[in-house]
């Protein structure tokens, strides 16, 4: 039977839809898969604090001097913070655009279940969003930027300078809190990102999908915990 021509334009446009709501999940799970590369590099890298002073500061100091001579001094740094800035606009930019579909798309509230199956990372995933990008900008001035050290101590030796943060019971607070909303976002975001990828059309395939997403949650988060907790016990000092 044909389609009447009045609900044509209707079914183009409910097409056109759907294709752009793909084309910004895809865009979320590539920008997620580049921050996800860059934090399991990063923890690598403070996971050298466990290796003594002098282990944390070379590597400190060669991450500054890839690229060279073909680059400037840190110049692969900027190149790199550049990419990373572009692909954060791109996620938060799709993340609230989508937020803003389904939002329009169910205007009017229900009651939802107390059992939906869904992970329960996603009901705090836009908190955890605002609280890490927070996070972020404080993390930036920290050792960055400005590399504030709370203790008062100096800031131009990395190892010590990581050793005086954490050892100031109030930021680990703060580091440990994210690293937890960082964990929860992870889980969600991998999970939703191998949805959107096509990675979960079978029972077994969502099993194997949330193992993944947990494990990389726990690696990334556990990992970058270590180093806060070891320097408030005394192991690192």
């Amino acid at each position: 039977m044909a389609v009447p021509l009045s609900q044509q334009p209707r079914l183009v446009e409910h097409a056109r839809a759907s294709r752009t709501t793909i084309a910004l999940k895809f865009l979320i799970a590539a920008s997620g898969a580049l921050f996800i590369g860059f934090v399991l590099v990063h923890m690598y890298g403070n996971l050298k604090a466990f290796a003594g002073h002098d282990s944390f500061n070379e590597y400190a100091a060669h991450i500054r001097t890839i690229g060279e001579p073909f680059l400037p001094h840190e110049g692969f740094l900027w190149l790199l913070r550049g990419l990373l800035i572009l692909a954060l606009v791109v996620h938060v930019v799709t993340s609230v655009a989508l937020w803003r579909r389904a939002a329009k798309a169910r205007p009017v509230k229900y009651v939802v279940k107390k059992d939906t199956g869904a992970i329960p990372a996603a009901r705090i995933m836009r908190i955890a969003g605002v609280w890490i990008f927070g996070f972020l900008v404080w993390h930036l001035i920290n050792f960055t930027i400005g590399k504030v050290n709370p203790a008062g101590g100096p800031t131009n030796d990395p190892y010590n300078l990581l050793v005086d943060d954490f050892k100031t019971w109030w930021n680990t607070i703060i580091y440990l809190v994210s690293m937890a909303f960082l964990g929860a976002h992870l889980h969600h975001g991998t999970w939703s990102a191998l949805q959107t990828m096509g990675w979960t059309s079978s029972a077994r395939a969502r099993a194997r999908a949330q193992t993944f997403a947990l494990a990389v949650a726990i690696v990334i988060a556990g990992g970058f915990s270590l180093v806060p907790i070891a320097v408030l016990v005394g192991i690192i000092d």
